[in-house]
């Protein structure tokens, strides 16, 4: 027992940002997937458009969903570079769904609904792998100092 619990006790905040990453990454999963067969079947935008159009939705909930709280407790290196470079990022984590998409659909000739979903699917896949990775590593830095526990008080002098 007492090595599951250090395991835990190591791997501890790498879980609990996985739960949240998970956590938003869920969501914006929905948001992807709702947006895109809206532009895709509704609107009847091609699929690699659709796919742009739902990515930039979805990727602009993800980006405040991880900033503001799975990633919170890191750095803050300026909302501009973040922004720039989590969507630098998503750009490229695109180009894994843009890609399936296309080959499925214009390679395979697998045009229909269920196709182009699973087609979808497979590419969030890629990219989530490749935007987890890359947010830790760029966007959301490890904090140079401890985040305090508790703020002091209003108006009470701190001992240095």
């Amino acid at each position: 027992m007492d090595v599951a619990k250090r395991l835990y006790e190591r791997f501890a905040s790498l879980l609990h940002e996985l739960a949240k990453f998970g956590s938003i990454g869920a969501i914006a999963f929905l948001i992807d997937t709702g947006a895109y067969n809206l532009f895709l079947l509704g609107v009847d935008v091609g699929p690699l458009t659709s796919k742009v159009f739902a990515t930039t939705i979805s990727a602009t909930f993800a980006y405040l969903g991880n900033r503001y709280w799975t990633f919170r407790h890191r750095e803050q290196s300026g909302l501009g570079r973040e922004y720039f470079l989590f969507f630098l990022l998503n750009g490229i984590a695109l180009l894994f769904g843009l890609l399936v998409i296309g080959f499925t659909t214009y390679t395979l000739h697998l045009d229909d609904p269920l196709s182009a979903n699973i087609a979808n699917i497979i590419g969030v896949g890629l990219g989530t792998l490749f935007r987890f990775w890359s947010y830790k590593k760029w966007v959301f830095l490890e904090a140079t100092e401890p985040i305090p526990v508790e703020l002091p008080e209003a108006g009470v002098k701190q001992d240095r």
